[in-house]
């Protein structure tokens, strides 16, 4: 059965009480979190095969994290551990619409000094698909280690999924570097962007030249998410676009996450393989039924705080629809 591989920060998300303004007294509430690893967490309760792996602090955070993982099924038996940083943390605010702002305690941290030496021979195969994110790019010596893990995936003839998932803040003078994140998403085949990610990647490139470009590049699906507003598809011959459901935001904190876990886990079910995405996506009607599913689960997702426990199981589902 095809496995999700994913790799990159697992970190500590301190969920204030808070909601906007408000004058209460605030308190920090640590839930287990982390791009990469809320997608590994994401596809484990959806009933997908799933590993995470990356590098935590021996410390308490790491614990947590770890704990956390493994409860939700998440095989962690290749995470490696160190001493010489600690786990990352992000302080995490909303506003009155459940929308959030991070603050993060990074670097230094543990999940920036994994390195290719880390990585299990033979982690990946043609049954794989190996998910990433931009925050591993924020350094140098990161940057090359996760495009290392990306080529290994490609050649081993995995599918790579990469999830833009900018942070601003988590770069040098919180400026993005748009060449290495599209260095990234130009080795992957599935694509996800929010639509500020687009805005903010496309530069001066207007919107259709930028995403031909990734076309062109070797992506054959790439999916954009716009809040509350429907999802936008693209592939070589087919744009279509999908409404979430309505529900009540209460934390958006994982719900992109949650959309990519379920989208993953569609094509799980459906089987697909590098080589047959391309084939599968030109069906619209089962690409509109897995971007519809995709869009349950982020929906299910904001309507609870935190990241792992938020994220839906299958039967969690069922009465949420466009």
């Amino acid at each position: 059965m095809t496995r999700l591989i994913a790799f990159g920060e697992a970190l500590v998300d301190m969920l204030s009480s808070r909601l906007g303004s408000s004058t209460a007294q605030e308190t920090f509430t640590p839930y287990a979190g982390g791009a990469p690893a809320n997608v590994a967490v994401a596809c484990a309760r959806l009933g997908v095969p799933s590993q995470f792996i990356g590098m935590l602090g021996r410390d308490r955070f790491g614990d947590f994290i770890l704990e956390e993982l493994a409860s939700h099924g998440v095989d962690v038996r290749h995470v490696a551990r160190t001493l010489e940083a600690k786990t990352a943390l992000a302080f995490v605010s909303r506003d009155a619409s459940g929308e959030r702002r991070f603050d993060f305690y990074r670097p230094p941290s543990a999940d920036l000094l994994y390195r290719p030496e880390h990585l299990p021979e033979g982690l990946f195969d043609g049954s794989s698909i190996l998910h990433l994110c931009s925050n591993t790019l924020t350094e140098e010596a990161i940057t090359a280690t996760t495009i290392t893990v990306a080529d290994k995936a490609a050649a081993a003839g995995a599918l790579v999924s990469v999830d833009a998932n900018l942070r601003a803040n988590l770069w040098p003078d919180h400026l993005v570097d748009r060449v290495r994140v599209n260095s990234l998403l130009d080795r992957a085949q599935l694509i996800k962007l929010s639509r500020e990610e687009l805005e903010l990647l496309r530069g001066a490139e207007s919107e259709e030249r930028y995403l031909q470009a990734r076309l062109a590049a070797g992506a054959v699906l790439v999916v954009i998410t716009d809040g509350g507003e429907p999802v936008t598809a693209v592939t070589a011959r087919t744009r279509l676009r999908v409404k979430p459901p309505s529900v009540q935001v209460v934390d958006t904190t994982a719900a992109g996450d949650a959309f990519i876990g379920g989208l993953i886990s569609a094509l799980v079910d459906a089987k697909v393989s590098r080589g047959t995405l391309a084939s599968w996506a030109q069906e619209e009607g089962r690409l509109r039924e897995a971007l519809e599913f995709a869009t349950r689960c982020g929906a299910f997702t904001v309507t609870r705080p935190g990241s792992y426990a938020a994220l839906p199981k299958r039967e969690d589902l069922s009465s949420l629809r466009g």
